[in-house]
């Protein structure tokens, strides 16, 4: 590094430096440094942030401070009101750190607003909590006979969870009078014990020895462990194995199959027979070396067995003892180079996200999160990025570090959610990416009044409506959600002091629903009008109105008026009529009148009964009364005309009329007003029996009729069925005391009247009218509506209002 950098212009080198540190001042990260024991108990205080950083007590909890890492392991809590820095479980080193020396912890302290972090590095001390371990509890070494005194011999090392001074620091043996241990370093530094001859054997006086190989290390106190050494003393062997190469080096990817080939280190010995055979095997070999390579005793090819991971070692140092039958060995070193390929791809680590997010509010932070990439070189460089048709921008912090915030400011009634995807990729062959999906709630605000669905309602309701009847319903609309959007209804105050609305309308706060609270009159209130208010219940409150218009519908409430002639006068109105009128002479005309309006208000007058019924009619468009034949002198001088004034409605009203006709020769003859009759008892008692006589021959009659119709049908059942389904009058003779009437005046059908006169008067006055015949349901004549449109459209209009 020294001799590249001195290939820089020391004034570039300077601008350099200060670029980094303005960078890192706009960063606005610092650097802080801590440590601690390992199994120290859970809420040990291990720093005070609040004055590491100069701050006050309570500014990390207003600032959001919070302690993250990469990883996601947080040994730490932070006390965000007192700054203490305190952990949160007891360290185990070993677990953390494995034989990495020294073990220290990465992590950040993330404060938001304004945002600042803190890089911290946590040291983990060792202590000598394990002891040493030997993986092979027995040894077994062939020496042979002739092995001259100072022969040094190989053995097992212990592993030592602990390191540094905790780690094993030195081996003993059990007593022996040809043996003693010394100690040597390997390669990594680890040291290893050989075991040195003092005496020469003789395989004839003892063939094998035990002892006991016991590891100490350097805590306080020390930890020990032991394993038993077995020496096999074999008979003389000369010429130990050599290896081809000393120093063997070989570079491997980390995504190698398993089972492939490593390398071969080979070695030969000069030796013939069973001595010259050379069996190959790992010496000193970590757990971790024995658990990924395998050697092949007889060939020496190294073969890979466990899987690669450039991220945790990136070589291994294997040391190779080829020994022959006799006992010799010859060792050589392997260095295994682990080479990256791009096989992790980046990670996403999320330290801060807000959600939802408040409409209508600009340049909101969202989310704050780190990334990553295990693999090395270019394979750990990264990009980051979002899509661009978001209202989302994406800004760098510092290293890795990333924050999203938004725009502007957002509306909820364009777009209430958003999913955002964060992509990762780094620049390794091939590319991997990584993304990371959010999704971004935006909460309301009160930012939209209600609408009304219309501008205007009309409504309609019939008069005379029963109180409390639903009229209609209106109904307004808010784009906003929850509570803003819970709309009351209400009455306005209305302009037109005439006008008592809170009498006549009231409405459902709820639902908009309208309602009559009196029955209406159409001829006191055609039509009125009023305004309707829709409020949410935001903070504030927006409203809005919309104008109700009501239009009464008429009812047939009112019968006919009569106006001419008035029928509540003392005296009896009479009309004079000359014996000389000519046929459609007019006697007079009825005049009447109906508060109701439409075909409720259209009238048709009717003749009912009549001294002569053949002599007048009636018009029944407009009333009038005209003659329907040319006087005789056979006509009574006197006449009384039942007439009936019936609207259009449904059911129909009707009013009837009383006309009294005089038959004059001239108009020089002075008026005679019919003179009230006196009745005679004498008269009343005769009248009577006559009417008990009569009655009692009718029920006879009625008797006998009744016999001979029960015949009748049993022989001719269809015609009388024909002759019943009419309501036709029975041809023949009609009795002297009754009068036919066929289709006189506005009457379609034939009616029979009795005619009642009072004997023993000049003048013979009409008495009363009784029909015989049943009553029938009165018709226009369909001629008549033919030649008079008035009567027609009336009618018509009867018939929709039914």
């Amino acid at each position: 590094m020294a001799a590249r950098g001195s290939r820089f212009p020391r004034q570039r080198q300077v601008l350099l430096f200060l670029f980094l540190f303005w960078e890192l001042c706009l960063a606005g990260s610092e650097f802080a440094r801590y440590s601690v024991t390992e199994e120290t108990e859970r809420g040990s205080f291990v720093a005070n942030l609040a004055k590491e950083l100069g701050l006050g007590v309570g500014e990390l909890s207003s600032r959001g401070a919070q302690v993250v890492s990469k990883d996601n392991r947080l040994p730490l809590q932070l006390n965000t009101n007192t700054g203490d820095l305190l952990l949160s479980e007891p360290l185990d080193r070993e677990e953390l750190c494995g034989s990495t020396e020294p073990c220290v912890l990465h992590f950040q302290v993330l404060m938001k607003n304004p945002l600042q972090i803190l890089q911290v590095e946590l040291q983990v001390r060792d202590i000598n909590d394990n002891s040493p371990i030997f993986l092979e509890k027995e040894m077994v070494l062939e020496i042979p006979e002739n092995s001259p005194v100072g022969a040094v011999f190989l053995l097992e090392s212990a592993t030592d969870l602990d390191v540094g001074t905790n780690a094993v620091k030195n081996y003993v043996i059990s007593q022996s009078s040809h043996f003693h241990i010394t100690m040597r370093v390997n390669p990594d530094g680890r040291k290893y014990p050989e075991l040195v001859l003092d005496k020469a054997l003789d395989y004839e006086e003892q063939q094998e020895l035990s002892l006991i190989l016991t590891a100490l290390d350097g805590g306080t106190p020390p930890r020990s462990g032991t394993a038993l050494v077995r020496v096999e003393v074999i008979d003389i062997n000369d010429n130990s194995p050599e290896f081809e190469h000393m120093f063997y080096e070989v570079k491997i990817p980390e995504d190698s199959i398993l089972g492939s080939l490593v390398i071969t280190a080979s070695a030969w010995d000069l030796d013939s027979g069973i001595n010259g055979e050379v069996s190959y095997a790992f010496s000193h070999a970590s757990e971790d070396i024995q658990k990924t390579f395998a050697i092949n005793k007889n060939s020496g090819e190294i073969s890979l067995i466990g899987y690669l991971d450039f991220e945790t070692t990136e070589s291994y140092s294997i040391i190779i003892k080829a020994t022959d039958r006799g006992g010799l060995f010859g060792k050589s070193t392997v260095r295994i180079q682990v080479m990256d390929v791009n096989d992790n791809s980046p990670e996403i680590s999320v330290s801060s996200f807000t959600s939802p997010i408040p409409e209508n509010t600009p340049e909101t932070l969202v989310m704050v999160f780190s990334i990553q990439d295990k693999d090395s070189g270019e394979n750990s460089r990264m990009v980051c990025s979002i899509p661009e048709d978001l209202p989302f921008v994406l800004k760098s912090s510092i290293e890795n570090y990333y924050h999203l915030e938004t725009e502007g400011a957002l509306d909820r009634e364009s777009r209430a959610e958003y999913n955002i995807t964060i992509t990762v990729s780094d620049m390794g062959t091939p590319r991997l990416t990584t993304q990371h999906t959010i999704t971004v709630q935006v909460s309301d605000a009160n930012d939209n009044a209600p609408a009304f669905t219309q501008s205007s309602y009309t409504l309609f309701v019939h008069e005379n409506n029963s109180p409390a009847l639903h009229i209609g319903t209106i109904s307004a609309t808010d784009s906003d959600s929850g509570s803003n959007a819970h709309i009351t209804y209400s009455l306005m105050p209305t302009h037109d002091p005439q006008l008592d609305l809170s009498s006549l309308i009231s409405i459902n706060a709820d639902n908009g629903q309208l309602f009559a609270l009196r029955a209406l009159d159409y001829e006191a209130l055609k039509t009125f009008e009023f305004h309707v208010g829709a409020t949410d219940q935001g903070s504030p409150a927006l409203s809005s109105q919309a104008l109700v218009r009501v239009h009464v519908l008429d009812a047939n409430d009112n019968a006919p008026f009569v106006l001419y002639p008035l029928q509540n006068a003392s005296a009896p109105f009479t009309e004079l009529l000359p014996r000389a009128a000519e046929p459609g002479y007019l006697v007079t005309k009825v005049v009447a009148v109906d508060r109701d309006s439409g075909q409720n208000a259209w009238l048709s007058f009717q003749l009912l009964k009549a001294t002569e019924p053949g002599l007048f009619s009636v018009w029944a468009h407009n009333g009038e009364v005209r003659t329907s034949r040319l006087l005789s002198e056979r006509d009574v001088p006197k006449h009384r005309l039942l007439l009936l004034v019936k609207d259009n409605g449904d059911p129909p009203r009707s009013a009837s009329v009383t006309l009294h006709v005089l038959l004059v020769d001239g108009f020089s003859q002075p008026y005679l007003p019919l003179p009230e009759v006196v009745r005679d008892p004498a008269q009343d008692e005769d009248a009577l029996t006559l009417y008990l006589v009569i009655a009692l021959a009718s029920v006879s009659s009625v008797f006998l009729l009744s016999v001979l119709l029960f015949v009748g049908v049993r022989l001719c059942r269809r015609a009388r069925a024909a002759s019943l389904g009419g309501r036709s009058v029975p041809d023949g003779h009609f009795p002297g005391h009754l009068v036919d009437i066929s289709g006189a005046g506005t009457l379609s059908q034939s009616y029979q009247y009795e005619v009642c006169l009072m004997g023993g008067t000049g003048t013979n006055e009409f008495k009363f009218l009784k029909p015989v015949s049943p009553n029938l349901p009165l018709q226009f004549p369909k001629k008549d509506m033919e030649e008079s449109p008035t009567l027609r459209n009336t009618l018509g209009l009867f018939s929709d209002s039914s």
